[in-house]
């Protein structure tokens, strides 16, 4: 499937992967980065956010809770809002991703993944699958999921059938959450429910690195919202978006040694 995949994107990540090395780290874990703020705009605050992705100059976010999930688009360079489709009432949304010209939404306990159109969001089928659907990202030849354990679900890009599965290593107690697959061939996931975002081989389903994320909303801001949730690599850069359940603020950053 054809995804942004820039050789520059590649060589700027391979570089920080150099960087996680040398960056700080609790003895006998993965090296911990920190956050690096490079600027924010406005995100909905009544967006519950479970999906976050930029493809082609296009920002897709799922949302979730029952009666008011979503998937929606915006264009990235100007943050205007350019397709939006509601769930079914019953349904809670959970990660999304595109892969090649398809948009998959998963749900959390309804067993169901939904099929868009990725420039109208309009579904063209459904598969299922058993458990819960956590997190959601597109590489080149798959899909990875999450379901809130410490094990990724690997899954055919165009039946959803599930193909394989790693267990994750080399850090206490991992739960992925909203899950980014970078170009260098990494995952990036938060882990539910802290502000750490993690930094995955998935071949392996080693903990490369972790991210401490905390502190980013004002005290101001913080009120009414809830856990770090939403990463989004930026296509031929070194730079992602992240945001949260009910956040205020979209920010763009690097991840940097402590």
């Amino acid at each position: 499937m054809k995804r942004n995949r820039s050789s520059l994107a590649v060589g700027v990540l391979v570089s920080l992967l150099g960087a996680s090395a040398c960056g700080g780290s609790v003895e006998g874990g993965p090296p911990r980065l920190r956050v690096e703020v490079i600027g924010s705009s406005p995100h909905d605050p009544l967006a519950f956010t479970q999906g976050l992705e930029v493809v082609d100059g296009i920002r897709y976010e799922s949302t979730g809770m029952w009666g008011v999930s979503t998937a929606r688009t915006a264009d990235q360079a100007t943050g205007v809002e350019t397709a939006r489709v509601e769930l079914p009432k019953e349904m809670f949304g959970e990660g999304m991703t595109r892969a090649g010209d398809t948009v998959w939404q998963i749900t959390w306990k309804d067993g169901v993944a939904i099929a868009r159109d990725p420039v109208t969001l309009a579904e063209t089928r459904r598969a299922e699958y058993e458990g819960e659907g956590w997190g959601l990202c597109a590489q080149a030849d798959r899909l990875i999921m999450s379901d809130g354990t410490a094990t990724l679900t690997f899954r055919d890009p165009v039946t959803f059938a599930e193909t394989g599965s790693v267990t994750l290593s080399g850090h206490d107690s991992p739960r992925p959450n909203e899950l980014d697959c970078a170009p260098d061939g990494t995952v990036y996931a938060n882990n539910y429910p802290t502000d750490e975002i993690l930094r995955i081989d998935p071949a392996t389903g080693r903990v490369l690195a972790v991210i401490e994320a905390g502190g980013l909303l004002a005290p101001s801001e913080r009120a009414g919202t809830d856990v770090l949730n939403g990463i989004a690599h930026l296509p031929g850069t070194d730079r992602f978006l992240i945001t949260g359940k009910y956040w205020p603020r979209l920010f763009e950053v690097r991840f940097v040694p402590k």
